[in-house]
């Protein structure tokens, strides 16, 4: 039995579900920023999605973000898959999409200031970008195929 004990199922469980809140903000917030982008810079309506997008990343997606690597690093430490390939690879994802979040982050500031850096077309389909990171990470972990 690893350093976590008895507590393991518990961490397991929390990782699990915070994996789930930041792979659904992950989801909605570029659909937050298509319908963002249809809105007049400055409108009550622009700032009402500022304010969605701020509380969407400052409630759900970094605590969330936090948690997951936390809880994810704990369980990596205690299974020992630090030797693992499945492991490597799952751990390129997940910095992969860490970096998603940050681009995330980024944008939103973006629409803040009034910018419409990309279109409406590329934000539809960045949206896809999650589905198949979390989808190739879910087969690494159960998997498991090197």
């Amino acid at each position: 039995m690893g350093f976590l004990g008895a507590a393991y199922p518990w961490v397991l469980a929390g990782h699990v579900i915070f994996v789930i809140f930041l792979m659904a903000s992950l989801f909605m917030m570029p659909r937050f920023f298509v319908y963002h982008h249809q809105t007049v810079v400055g409108s009550p309506e622009d700032l009402a999605w500022i304010d969605r997008e701020n509380r969407l990343r400052r409630i759900i997606m970094n605590p969330a973000l936090i948690i997951v690597w936390i809880f994810g690093l704990l369980l990596a430490f205690h299974i020992g898959a630090w030797s693992e390939g499945w492991f490597h690879a799952k751990l390129l994802l997940v910095i992969i999409l860490s970096g998603f979040h940050g681009w995330i982050v980024g944008y939103a500031k973006k629409l803040a200031r009034g910018e419409r850096p990309w279109p409406e077309k590329r934000l539809r389909m960045i949206n896809e970008v999650p589905a198949l990171l979390v989808t190739f990470v879910v087969i690494l972990v159960i998997v498991r195929p090197f």
